[in-house]
């Protein structure tokens, strides 16, 4: 071909291949993430025939990672976190300890050292983000009890493991490896190193808490009233990849922890559900691109050449995490129920495995056999991870019908004060969204004209009106005025005082549309009559929500004429008494 063509080949073989296997896998009864990951084995460089780019594919995975935690942020709240912090931060941070402790016991056996025995260990103490995400969404859990604490000790976990990738060049030298890699290297003293790190992790909170909920939804607000669909959702990605890429240069955070904290930002918007909606085929598109990324990392000799490691490394993964998981869970005096479902979750490894085993690689750690191993683990785990939620919810029906009064008693007013504080904050939620479709529908019980409008439509419309209130008394508009606005009357009324009648408009009515229309002056005063909230659509809103609305256009266009056709005949019998 005349010109490199290697982006557009990875993303049409991987969609083909994907979609192929995916159907297969479904006509199989077995997940169609398990099509995904045979898909990329295909097209990666173990088997023959078409290659694609790899690390082409893991930035296109990245994007599938940090558009999925951008759609979770959008549906969580700093609210649920602080909720979840009594379990989900002891949990992830104990778990990621024993873990570690495990994979250097393992790696002990094998005669490794242990510098690489911990950076294995991490790199199997991670979860992955899209894998449990997309689980929980399947089972409907995503706002549950446990699903909120599943991704909160998920969350805990990324922000340790963005510790972990700061530190680990630091202590190499330590550990056995080399002092400095490239763009690892770490200079000055490691009490300095980490408290740099704290600080900006920290620097990064503050801001998406503090700052980030008083621009983003203004800003999205702003771009919302253009009226502009495509540059609505446009705005969305680029609030999504840039805070992610922002936040993982400038506070060298993760892209996955940046996008959630996106999400949150965004998530105190009323126009979260439209970004949500949004966003959704992109994220879909993308976390399928992760799983093939996944799969054409794998090399499934290693399977042949080492089974009994793989068969440790998956057993650590499968059966030593979700142990170590249900224990803590239930060492905080947290019910079993939610001990289950945490296990399952957190039962697989994924793109934070990827980049520590490559971290600990480069840093002279980790042999090349253990990124092997660590990759097989995490195609093996993420294929086998729906029959562990599986065999979860089986033991925990066992569990449950052998000792009832146990399993129901045991944690439960933790689990109970827990879900109350969720209700709480859910019914918070509810309650800003329920206030905004009562204003919605306060605006289609007032004015009935725009009722016909499509929800999106009434969205922007409520968007475009700019709120004003009058007096008793209040000259609104002035004979001679420009007619740069028009006026819709939610409450009160007033009158039009012509030069010889006055006219009286309440609720539900108009004014100032014939100017606005003509482009000619005012020719008519308006004064209150009565406390008045009025609804203002200036002019260059309402010829282009109106271009877009030609039937209303059409309506308004109408009554203008009639009220024209109304004041001429008025004038006429006017002059016609006069002359009589």
């Amino acid at each position: 071909m005349p010109h490199d063509v290697a982006l557009i080949a990875l993303i049409a073989a991987g969609f083909v291949f994907a979609a192929i296997f995916g159907f297969l896998a479904d006509r199989l009864h077995l997940p169609p993430l398990v099509g995904y990951l045979v898909a990329g084995v295909m097209i990666g460089s173990s088997t023959p025939g078409f290659v694609a780019d790899t690390a082409l594919a893991s930035q296109l995975a990245e994007i599938g990672v940090i558009l999925l935690m951008f759609g979770v942020g959008l549906h969580f709240s700093a609210a649920d976190l602080l909720a979840v912090r009594g379990v989900a931060i002891p949990g992830a941070i104990g778990q990621i300890g024993i873990a570690a402790l495990l994979g250097i016991g393992l790696t002990s056996l094998w005669g490794w050292s242990i510098g690489a025995g911990l950076v294995f260990g991490l790199s199997l103490a991670v979860a992955s983000t899209v894998v449990l995400l997309k689980a929980l969404e399947e089972r409907n859990l995503v706002s549950s009890a446990n699903g909120r604490v599943a991704i909160g000790w998920l969350i805990v976990e990324d922000l340790a493991m963005v510790l972990a990738l700061v530190l680990l060049p630091a202590f190499a030298g330590v550990l056995g490896g080399h002092d400095s890699v490239g763009t690892h290297a770490s200079s000055g003293p490691i009490g300095l190193t980490i408290a740099i790190t704290l600080v900006k992790v920290a620097a990064f909170a503050a801001v998406a808490i503090f700052i980030g909920p008083k621009i983003v939804p203004w800003l999205l607000t702003s771009v919302a009233r253009t009226g502009s669909r495509e540059l609505f959702t446009l705005s969305v990605l680029a609030i999504a990849l840039g805070i992610a890429f922002g936040a993982a240069e400038i506070f060298g955070v993760s892209f996955a922890l940046g996008a959630f904290f996106a999400g949150l930002i965004m998530s105190e918007s009323h126009l979260s559900h439209r970004a949500a909606a949004d966003s959704l085929p992109l994220q879909n598109a993308f976390s399928v691109l992760f799983f093939v990324s996944v799969g054409m990392l794998f090399d499934p000799s290693v399977l042949i050449r080492e089974p009994l490691m793989v068969l440790g490394v998956l057993a650590l993964i499968i059966l030593g995490k979700s142990l170590i998981a249900f224990c803590v869970v239930l060492l905080l005096r947290y019910p079993a129920g939610m001990g289950f479902a945490v296990a399952a979750g957190l039962a697989q490894i994924g793109e934070f495995s990827f980049i520590l085993a490559g971290l600990g690689v480069s840093l002279g750690l980790l042999p090349r056999e253990g990124q092997d191993l660590i990759l097989a683990g995490a195609i093996l785990s993420i294929t086998v991870n729906p029959l562990v939620f599986l065999g979860s919810e089986r033991l925990e029906k066992l569990a449950f019908s052998r000792w009832p009064v146990r399993m129901a008693g045991y944690g439960a007013a933790k689990h109970d004060r827990l879900c109350r504080d969720l209700a709480v904050i859910s019914l918070q939620r509810e309650e800003r969204d329920r206030q905004h479709h009562l204003e919605i529908e306060q605006l289609i019980d007032t004015f009935p004209m725009f009722a016909d409008l499509d929800d999106n439509a009434q969205e922007e419309l409520l968007l475009l009106f700019r709120p004003r209130s009058a007096s008793p008394g209040d000259r609104v508009i002035r004979t001679g005025d420009r007619g740069d606005s028009m006026y819709f009357i939610a409450s009160g009324a007033v009158e039009v005082q012509l030069e010889d009648d006055e006219i009286p408009l309440g609720a539900g009515a108009f004014f100032g549309e014939i100017a606005v229309l003509t482009g000619a002056r005012r020719t008519a005063d308006v004064v209150a009559v009565d406390f008045c909230q009025f609804l203002v659509l200036e002019r260059r809103d309402f010829n282009l929500f109106m271009s877009r609305h030609p039937h209303l256009r059409a309506a308004v266009s109408s009554m203008a004429q009639e009220r024209q056709e109304m004041n001429v005949s008025r004038q006429r019998r006017d002059q016609s008494l006069d002359a009589s």
